[in-house]
């Protein structure tokens, strides 16, 4: 069995979408008879961090080839020739190539488009792994004339996308209402993410927090975009917690000029570059408590971060600024985690002030939500859909 895998991020790119692909063909690669062909991009996550990678490579029996984009930062128009770019380029990848099924992982709707595209041509069923729903966000995170102008195009993108689907997998649980009732005749699974071997058995996990330290170390880490809404948020919650707490924001993305024009007088705040994952498990180790937060979006009322998952295998306090799904999955299965409303900065200081600064054993959560797992099963159901 021939699979084609599409995902606009895969290792070493840093993000969720790379981490949760890259987990995926590991386990792919182990099943018997499967051979797999990965097109994506070289690293382009951001900007600011470089991690070299080779435009073809093989292992075993997994090829991957990664597609060189334009340089670019992470504007709206950046992203478009970005995709437009990948989805050239891999047409003319595959065109030659003959698959028993396609696989595709998307965001932002046009990897799982392309999947259609190149299913449909080859004849062959089409899985879809869907992290966001792009058309619902849209309306929340651009113009009104913007979405007046957009939204009938990529709603006929969408319908045309997830019509082709013979099976689609939705990451959050809160997106079932969405999609279930504009494409019920798809199969549906419900393979979320999960906690990466990085974040398994965690050097030093057990050490206390650092409860005698005058100033607690808050830490960030991922992507400062409108969907994070880092900049509605820190500069007011952390003039409230000047004295106690001292915030390290690690990553980068296209709102961090804005966190650093309002954070200019803020003096316990400090703004990191991105780094590989095995300094950021040292950043997590080092933090009295992991940060978390969604700008205040209808849409992200669905969504289910990756990030909850690493943060809650390192056993450190959580302070969430979630709503919705989230909420709700973060109240229910994750120990010494306190949730407050998106933007809401005296909620983020109440909820702040009911974390227990300690140590907390979540290895009931950790066993339920290994990556390794849920991806093993994940491969059952690509291949089994022949």
């Amino acid at each position: 069995m021939r699979i084609l895998v599409l995902s606009f991020y895969f290792k070493p790119d840093l993000c969720a979408g790379s981490f949760r692909t890259t987990a995926l063909v590991e386990q792919l690669k182990q099943q018997a008879g499967v051979e797999v062909d990965v097109v994506t991009t070289m690293p382009n996550r951001y900007a600011s961090f470089d991690a070299g990678a080779k435009a073809e490579e093989t292992d075993g029996n997994v090829r991957i080839r990664r597609i060189s984009l334009p340089s670019h930062e992470s504007g709206m128009l950046d992203q478009i020739k970005s995709f437009k770019t990948f989805y050239q380029q891999a047409q003319k990848l595959v065109k030659s190539e003959n698959y028993d099924l396609v696989f595709a992982t998307s965001s932002r709707l046009f990897t799982a488009f392309l999947g259609a595209r190149v299913a449909k041509n080859k004849k062959v069923p089409l899985y879809l792994d869907i992290r966001d729903i792009f058309v619902d966000t849209i309306k929340d995170v651009l113009s009104p004339k913007a979405v007046l102008l957009l939204k009938p195009v990529l709603s006929a993108f969408e319908k045309y996308t997830f019509s082709s689907a013979k099976h689609i997998n939705l990451v959050s649980k809160g997106f079932a209402g969405y999609f279930k009732a504009r494409y019920s005749k798809a199969n549906y699974s419900w393979f979320t993410n999960g906690i990466d071997g990085e974040f398994l058995d965690l050097p030093d996990v057990k050490r206390e927090v650092n409860s005698q330290e005058k100033a607690k170390r808050l830490v960030y880490a991922g992507n400062i975009g409108e969907g994070q809404g880092l900049h509605t948020i820190l500069p007011e919650f952390a003039s409230l917690t000047r004295e106690n707490y001292y915030f390290s924001v690690i990553g980068d993305g296209g709102r961090k000029q804005q966190l650093v024009d309002r954070i200019s007088d803020v003096s316990n705040m400090e703004l990191l570059p991105p780094v590989n994952r095995a300094e950021l498990i040292e950043e997590y180790l080092s933090a009295d408590i992991l940060f978390l937060h969604l700008n205040d979006y209808p849409a992200f009322e669905k969504v289910l971060p990756s990030k909850i998952f690493e943060y809650a295998a390192t056993g450190k306090p959580i302070l969430a600024g979630v709503s919705g799904y989230a909420a709700e999955f973060i109240k229910s299965e994750v120990a010494n985690a306190e949730v407050f409303y998106p933007g809401d900065h005296q909620g983020a200081l109440q909820a702040l002030n009911k974390l227990k600064l300690e140590h907390t054993d979540r290895n009931d959560f950790i066993s339920k939500y290994t990556r390794t797992n849920i991806m093993k099963d994940m491969s059952d159901s690509i291949v089994a859909l022949r």
